[in-house]
């Protein structure tokens, strides 16, 4: 099953402006929030800028958890794979860096979205401790650095190497985040 929030259809779409993105966000959050029967925040706060940065090559920043681990061996020729699967690429449009070097690299590189390999990574950005299972597969707003950018978190390719089982829901995440960007006009 393909999800995409309706904030990645319309929040990180260029052709808005900070202003509209901002209405919009409050929208569906109220609405979202509205809808489970839950607790609105309403002195929440959304950073959008007008200024995206068009000529930013690194639209995807992937946050490995911990320095190297994906980047050598047989990890390292997977994640080539996984991404180049998904036209990503270390080279043209995306940015591979780890959990402890994050938010000095998404500060300068301001990505559009946010791939997160393997439990440490997802639990270091979306501050949480659920198993890996759980925070995978759907975009979360991620707080980084005054920016709110879109994360989706699946298997590290270490895991996918040990575990057969996991390859068939990495690829349906790495599917998603496709998808999103296609939606979204990111090429």
């Amino acid at each position: 099953m393909l999800r995409v929030s309706l904030r990645g259809l319309f929040l990180y779409n260029t052709g808005m402006t900070a202003e509209e993105k901002k209405s919009i966000a409050f929208f569906v959050d109220l609405a979202s929030s509205r809808a489970r029967g839950g607790y609105f925040p309403w002195e929440k706060e959304y950073c959008f800028s007008d200024d995206l940065a068009e000529d930013n090559k690194f639209l995807v920043m992937v946050i490995d958890g911990a320095p190297d681990q994906s980047r050598d061996g047989e990890a390292g020729r997977l994640l080539e794979k996984m991404l180049g699967a998904i036209g990503l690429s270390g080279e043209s449009n995306c940015f591979i860096t780890n959990v402890s070097e994050y938010e000095g690299r998404a500060q300068s590189l301001k990505p559009r979205f946010i791939l997160c390999l393997g439990l440490e990574s997802a639990r270091a950005l979306l501050h949480s401790t659920e198993p890996i299972g759980k925070l995978r597969g759907r975009f979360t707003d991620c707080k980084i650095a005054g920016m709110t950018i879109p994360l989706i978190a699946t298997y590290h390719p270490g895991d996918l190497l040990r575990n057969e089982e996991l390859k068939r829901p990495c690829w349906d995440d790495l599917k998603t985040l496709r998808a999103t960007l296609a939606l979204t006009g990111v090429k």
